[in-house]
């Protein structure tokens, strides 16, 4: 999981399909980036906020009473415990970082369960830059707790009223509203999604999911590597972050998207959003609505290197129901005293699927991550019990 090809392609997915006015925007973030990347004082100082500011590294927790319940050896990723409560905070810094050496005063982000929102708004307050975030009618409602933190956090909270009210409508309105501030406002993508740079540069902010847990697997583990490594994908940003700490070993990949969701297993190869990728689609081409328990994965498509991955045979991508999600919760809390954010609930409802049908073989490790904490998921838990 390197650098994509020329023009931004992984494989045949990728690319720069935007307005005019934006892929000089984008062409400007993509000389910042690799010149900042290249740069030992930038990554040094990405580095002491993520120590510092977002606690990292997260730990790796064996799930001891689920393990034994289950038949295989479950490890989980613990991004919940990063500072605003998942992985978000990972690439929110990275881009906070880029848009302040660019001279940007403002940071514009597209947000669907409140997460990248909350994180832009928190990395936007650190570093003295103002915030805006779109932000779907309906997951404002579904996840009025996070609108508070970001409104509280100092950032405006833009409502998306068209379609159906979700991120995919939030990020539509977020691009449209940057073409008209690119010169002082940065655009900061919070999934592996949308115009090159941004599947690449979300990744490699990212890889330090799968570069700890690679670090601790091998500290723990006889192997040194998982049997495999799964996560959840809505555009993909903690997957593709965690896979690309284990593309080069045996570790089987696994994606989980929603049912209702499912562009990597189900989706066909469009363009949405500035990039080539697949997408739930009609017979005409045109996009057909995501559904999701979890807002966060309430997206019809995945990030081309998702895409790229699964067409090598390299990773593969299933797919898991909203009561299957919401029992892995559920179940995690009470065998193990943590409660997942819902959209890491399907990864664990696959692995739970999966060792129950045989699918894993027991004894075999499984690492997980678990991309966030379920704080903002509790009303919608609350209805469940």
């Amino acid at each position: 999981m390197g650098e994509p090809r020329a023009r931004g392609r992984f494989g045949e997915y990728g690319g720069r399909y935007a307005p005019e006015s934006l892929v000089e925007a984008c062409r400007e973030v993509e000389a910042a980036f690799r010149e900042a990347w290249a740069d030992p004082g930038f990554r040094g100082a990405l580095a002491e906020l993520l120590t510092l500011h977002a606690g990292r590294p997260t730990p790796l927790t064996p799930a001891r009473r689920l393990s034994q319940e289950l038949g295989v050896r479950l490890y989980l990723k613990r991004e919940d415990l990063a500072h605003t409560g998942s992985h978000k905070i990972n690439n929110v810094l990275g881009q906070a970082l880029l848009a302040a050496r660019m001279g940007r005063r403002r940071l514009i982000a597209e947000t669907g369960a409140g997460q990248h929102g909350v994180a832009a708004a928190t990395a936007a307050a650190l570093l003295g830059l103002e915030a805006t975030v779109f932000m779907g009618e309906r997951d404002m409602e579904r996840q009025a707790l996070n609108v508070f933190r970001m409104r509280m956090l100092g950032a405006e909270v833009v409502p998306v009223t068209t379609g159906s009210r979700t991120l995919k409508d939030a990020t539509s309105e977020a691009m449209r509203h940057w073409v008209g501030v690119t010169g002082d406002s940065h655009y900061c993508v919070g999934s592996v999604v949308g115009p090159d740079p941004y599947p690449w540069m979300v990744r490699e902010f990212q890889r330090v999911i799968g570069d700890e847990a690679r670090a601790q697997c091998a500290a723990e583990l006889r192997t040194g590597v998982p049997d495999h490594v799964v996560a959840c994908v809505g555009g993909g940003s903690n997957a593709a972050g965690t896979f690309a700490g284990f593309a080069d070993t045996p570790a089987r990949l696994t994606g989980v998207e929603a049912e209702g969701a499912a562009g990597a297993a189900r989706g066909r190869p469009g363009v949405l959003h500035g990039s080539h990728s697949l997408f739930l689609q009609d017979d005409d081409g045109q996009i057909t609505p995501a559904h999701s328990i979890a807002a966060g994965l309430d997206y019809p498509g995945v990030g081309p290197e998702h895409a790229h991955l699964r067409g090598l045979g390299r990773a593969r991508y299933v797919t898991v129901t909203d009561d299957e999600a919401a029992g892995a919760a559920i179940r995690l809390a009470r065998t193990e005293g943590i409660v997942p954010a819902l959209e890491s609930a399907h990864a664990l409802a696959w692995v739970i699927r999966a060792a129950g049908d045989g699918e894993l073989a027991a004894g075999s490790t499984v690492m997980m991550t678990l991309s966030g904490r379920g704080d903002k998921d509790i009303s919608t838990l609350k209805e469940l019990l």
